[in-house]
C-alpha cells in the first residue's frame, strides 16, 4: 500500500490553464516498484503541467471543453467513483484518485502491485483506499478552522513537512495531519521546534539565496577517421541559503531551453527530500532519444547553513564548444606546427580567459621560433619548452583562427626541461584553457521566479552560471595518441 504521487490543485476558471498546482510530491522509490510490478503496462507519472491539463480535461473543468468525447462522455464510461484514467502522451495513467472540493482538487496515483493489463478490480488495489484516506486527511487539515486565504496558504506551506511524517516514502501512517503538525512542533505551536542534530545553529539576518551553476567541459580531439573525438559536460549546482528558522524549505527548479541537452547521472545532496523518478533514472549509459527527460528538474530540500553542492550531473552536448586540429611534424631537426581553432556558432563569444597551451616534452629549450598567428598573441617560455597562445576575450567574426610556426630546440638538460612518459616522439597536444561567465553549454539555468521558499521573510534570489574548460586536449593528428575507448574500425 503506497502512493506514487500526490497533488493539490487549485481550480481557477477563466485562467489560461484552468488551474494551478499548489503542491505536489513524488515518491521515486515507489515509482521504481511500480515499474517492476506493472511490467510492460507501466506508465510513468507525468510532470505537473501535463498532469494538470489531463486531469482538468477528464473532470470536465476546462473552460473551452464543450465537445463530446467518446472515451470520456459516452454512456459506457459513466464514472460512479473518484477513480479515473488520464491520457497523457498517448498512454493512459490508471488509477488516478481525484475529487473536487471548495475549488481545490485533491489527487493521487496509488501503487498497483500487479500488471495493469487486464485491468484489475479496484477492490483488489489496497492503495486506492489508502489514497482516498490520505486525500481526505489533507482536506480536513486544510479546511478545519480556516478563516481566510492566508490561513490556507500557511497550511499548504506546511504540507511538505507534514507528509514526511504522515506519509514517509509514500506509505500512509496517519491520515490525521494535525497529529503530525503537533509532533514536529511548527512555529504555530507553543512548543519550541527541536534543533536537528546535523544543523549546528540558525541564521539571523537578511534572507537571501544564491545559486551557482558551474559546468566543466572535457574533450579529446584526435583529427583521425579511425578514432572518434569525445567530449562531455560535468555540472555542479552549488547553493548558499541564508534563511531564518530551524527547518526552512526551498524548492529550486533547473530548466533547459528547447534545444538544451538533457541532464544525466544526477547525484543530489542528502538534504534533498524527494525527486521525480525520471531525474534519478536518466543515465549517460543509455542512448539519448526524443523521449529523454528534459526538465524542469525540481529539487525540494532543507538547506544547511553553509554553502553546499545541491547536485552534480553530466550531459552529452551535440558538439564541443571549440573544434580544433593540430599538426606537428619534424623536418631536418626542426618542428613545424599548425594549429586551427573554430568556435562553434552556438557558443557565447565572450570569454573571461581563452588560451591555448602548446608544450613540447622531452626536448631541450626553445632556441629559435618563427611563427604567424591570425589572431591574438603568442608568448614563448623557452626554458619550459612551452608556447602560450593568448586568444583573448573574443574570437573574430569568422569564428576561425590559426597559428603556424617552426621551432628549433637546444640540447636537452638533465632536470630543467619538462618530461612526460606519454608525449614521446611526435605524440603531442594542445590544451585549451577558457572560461565563460553567465553561460552553460547545456543551456541549464535556475529560474529565479520559480524558486519556492517556505520560511519567514521574502529572500533575495541570485543565480550565476559559468562554463570552464577541463582536460580539453587536441592531439597531434600526425602521430599516435592515447585513447581509452574502442576505435571506429571493426
Amino acid at each position: 500500500m503506497a502512493q506514487r504521487a500526490v497533488w493539490l490543485i487549485r481550480h481557477e476558471p477563466g485562467t489560461p490553464l484552468g488551474g494551478t498546482v499548489r503542491f505536489s510530491r513524488r515518491y521515486p522509490t515507489v515509482e521504481k516498484r511500480a515499474k517492476i510490478f506493472n511490467g510492460t503496462s507501466y506508465v510513468p507519472v507525468p510532470e505537473d503541467g501535463p498532469f494538470l491539463k489531463a486531469l482538468l480535461f477528464q473532470l470536465r473543468l476546462l473552460d473551452d471543453d464543450k465537445d463530446f468525447v467518446e472515451r470520456r462522455d459516452s454512456c459506457s464510461h459513466i464514472n460512479k467513483s473518484s477513480i479515473y484514467g488520464l491520457v497523457v502522451g498517448g498512454e493512459e495513467l490508471w488509477p488516478v484518485v481525484a475529487f473536487l472540493k471548495n475549488d481545490m482538487i485533491f489527487a493521487s496515483v496509488p501503487l498497483v502491485e500487479q500488471a495493469l493489463s487486464p485491468r484489475p478490480s479496484l477492490i483488489s488495489i489496497s492503495g486506492v483506499s489508502q489514497g482516498l484516506e490520505l486525500l481526505f486527511g489533507i482536506q480536513d487539515f486544510l479546511y478545519s478552522s480556516q478563516k481566510n486565504d492566508t490561513d490556507l496558504n500557511t497550511k499548504v506551506s506546511q504540507l511538505p513537512d507534514l507528509l514526511l511524517q504522515a506519509c514517509p516514502l509514500g506509505t500512509l501512517l496517519d491520515a490525521n495531519l494535525q497529529n503530525s503538525l503537533n509532533s514536529i512542533n511548527f512555529s504555530s505551536v507553543t512548543q519550541p521546534q527541536k534543533q536537528p542534530a546535523w544543523k549546528v545553529g540558525t541564521y539571523k539576518g537578511k534572507p537571501q539565496i544564491s545559486i551557482f551553476i558551474t559546468e566543466k567541459v572535457k574533450c579529446m580531439q584526435y583529427g583521425k577517421q579511425d578514432i572518434a573525438d569525445t567530449w562531455q559536460v560535468v555540472g555542479t549546482v552549488a547553493c548558499k541559503c541564508d534563511l531564518e528558522g530551524i527547518m526552512p524549505n526551498v524548492t529550486i527548479s533547473l530548466n533547459l531551453p528547447t534545444n538544451g541537452s538533457p541532464l544525466q547521472d544526477i547525484i543530489v545532496h542528502p538534504c534533498v527530500t524527494s525527486l521525480d523518478s525520471a531525474i534519478l533514472t536518466s543515465s549517460s549509459i543509455d542512448p539519448i532519444d526524443d523521449s529523454a527527460f528534459s526538465g524542469p528538474y525540481k529539487f525540494p530540500f532543507t538547506p544547511p547553513l553553509e554553502s553546499f553542492s545541491l547536485c552534480h550531473y553530466t550531459s552529452q552536448v551535440p558538439v564541443p564548444p571549440i573544434l580544433g586540429s593540430y599538426h606537428m611534424k619534424e623536418e631536418e631537426g626542426q618542428l613545424k606546427i599548425t594549429v586551427n581553432l573554430k568556435l562553434h556558432e552556438s557558443v557565447k563569444n565572450n570569454f573571461e580567459i581563452c588560451e591555448a597551451h602548446i608544450p613540447f616534452y622531452n626536448r631541450g629549450p626553445v632556441t629559435h621560433l618563427e611563427h604567424k598567428v591570425s589572431f591574438g598573441q603568442l608568448e614563448v617560455f623557452r626554458e619550459k619548452s612551452l608556447l602560450v597562445w593568448i586568444i583573448g576575450q573574443k574570437f573574430p567574426k569568422s569564428m576561425e583562427i590559426s597559428l603556424s610556426g617552426t621551432l628549433t630546440f637546444g640540447i636537452k638538460g638533465h632536470n630543467k626541461q619538462p618530461f612526460d612518459h606519454i608525449c614521446t616522439g611526435n605524440t603531442a597536444y594542445v590544451k585549451l584553457h577558457f572560461r565563460i561567465s553567465d553561460y552553460t553549454l547545456t543551456g541549464c539555468y535556475a529560474d529565479q521566479h520559480s524558486v519556492q521558499v517556505f520560511a519567514s521573510g521574502k529572500p533575495k534570489i541570485s543565480a550565476y552560471r559559468k562554463l570552464i574548460s577541463c582536460d580539453y586536449y587536441i592531439w597531434n593528428s600526425k602521430a599516435p595518441a592515447p585513447v581509452t575507448y574502442a576505435s571506429l574500425l571493426p
